[in-house]
């Protein structure tokens, strides 16, 4: 089968959703058991456009230029899908089977041990990923440390990891490089850490790695969603970690996409953090104004204290060293871009720069694992996105290169992503970033 259908149809979602219930229905973990993810062509919404957008729910934004949106059905759907005979291709036959797996494939990390490429095996806790930063400071203290950008809607810090070379901190221009902005999208944590990783354990023994820490300085941001993030993981009640300050009773909603921020006008909870920056972001088209919406931009720009903490760090950053790049790691659909994204009319003065270094990048992502990306503009590759944190960084923040990044897949797995991709996707992405660091004017 093969269908698909416009963001329009499909954004406002059911307020028994399980990526958007309201509060009173988190008592329990959502089962997505029989849960099947439908590529839908635009075509065929055209057939019959009511009837396609009640099957079920929106999980990617794809626009008219890609020709196809996933969508979630719940199992007593089928008989609908069936009954209108749309042509729809199944990319997941039961999302909770691919589910039990990524949960039984997660292992826990032994705080206080010499960090691992081992690490890039298996998914991790919220708990974890804390623990592996600060271990990661252990393996050059004098060169690196734990920095905050703010904390979430639910008081947990905004936790990254700052290293630099020899000419000493906060001396050269700047690196930022963020992820998990969208709690589903765990791929994003581990790829970017393993950029980290790279650039902090091969310091020693690799001379262009040298290069590029002596050349930049590093900010790396692995969670900036913390609390959407703890709701897609299998949460354990009662259970507090002392070592990380992390404390929470809640539990699993494997494909929550926005913050765990109240909202007073909605029972629906959340904002989109990558739709609550301060450009762009009342432009029609680009995001909602509806609370229950995966793409709602919130009541005011950088009304989302995730967005509001890491914007504040960004621009403190910049008037003390500058910008040289600012990374926003995504999942999924492969595809590598840069500004803008709230308007597809404009260009950035530096775009001929942007799109060269870009095609470079894609290309050395390619040449390791064969897997291609496309690259361009936000807006003309993918979908107009209003708010988001590149425009911002190009923007306000005034960083020289400024790119997003859809990790792996095109949708066979989606966000769903195996185990044993994780270190693939992070070498193919570590090959595009060392492109980039080797090639920025």
């Amino acid at each position: 089968m093969k269908l698909l259908l416009p963001a329009i149809l499909l954004g406002r979602l059911a307020a028994t959703s399980p990526i958007s219930a309201p509060v009173e229905e988190r008592a329990e973990k959502f089962n997505y058991d029989g849960y099947r993810v439908l590529r839908v062509a635009f075509d065929e919404y055209e057939k019959n456009p009511e009837a396609v957008a009640a099957l079920g729910e929106q999980l990617s934004d794809e626009p008219p230029q890609l020709g196809f949106v996933d969508l979630l059905v719940a199992p007593e759907k089928n008989s609908e899908v069936e009954s209108l005979a749309i042509n729809a291709q199944v990319i997941q036959d039961d999302l909770g089977a691919a589910i039990k797996q990524e949960e039984e494939e997660t292992v826990e990390y032994r705080a206080g041990a010499v960090p691992s490429d081992s690490w890039f095996d298996a998914y991790h806790s919220y708990a974890d990923h804390l623990a592996f930063l600060t271990d990661l400071v252990s393996v050059r203290p004098s060169n690196a440390e734990i920095v905050y950008a703010g904390t979430s809607s639910q008081g947990r810090n905004i936790t990254g990891i700052h290293f630099w070379g020899s000419s000493g901190k906060n001396t050269k221009p700047a690196v930022i490089m963020h992820s998990t902005v969208h709690a589903r999208e765990w791929i994003t944590t581990l790829t970017n850490e393993y950029v980290a990783y790279q650039l902090l354990t091969k310091y020693a023994s690799d001379a262009t790695i040298k290069s590029y820490v002596d050349k930049y300085d590093f900010y790396v941001f692995p969670v900036v969603n913390p609390d959407g993030t703890c709701e897609t993981f299998e949460l354990v009640e009662d259970v507090t970690y002392d070592s990380a300050g992390f404390v929470y009773t809640q539990t699993n909603t494997r494909l929550w996409r926005k913050n765990r921020q109240s909202v007073s006008s909605s029972t629906c909870i959340g904002t989109d953090i990558n739709r609550n920056w301060a450009v762009g972001w009342n432009v029609a088209g680009g995001s909602s104004t509806d609370p229950c919406d995966e793409t709602y931009r919130g009541t005011a720009a950088l009304s989302a204290p995730e967005t509001s903490g890491l914007a504040a760090f960004s621009r403190t950053v910049a008037s003390r060293q500058g910008v040289k790049m600012y990374m926003d790691w995504h999942s999924y659909s492969q595809l590598w871009m840069t500004p803008y994204g709230y308007t597809c009319s404009q260009l950035p003065s530096t775009n001929t720069e942007l799109q060269s270094i870009s095609g470079g990048a894609v290309a050395a992502i390619e040449a390791v694992h064969g897997t291609q990306f496309e690259y361009g503009p936000i807006c003309q590759t993918i979908y107009q996105a209003s708010g988001s944190s590149v425009d911002y960084s190009h923007q306000t923040v005034g960083s020289q290169y400024t790119f997003t990044a859809e990790l792996r897949d095109t949708g066979r797995y989606g966000f769903v992503l195996p185990a044993n991709q994780i270190r693939p996707t992070s070498e193919e992405m570590w090959a595009g970033m060392s492109y980039v660091f080797a090639n920025m004017k």
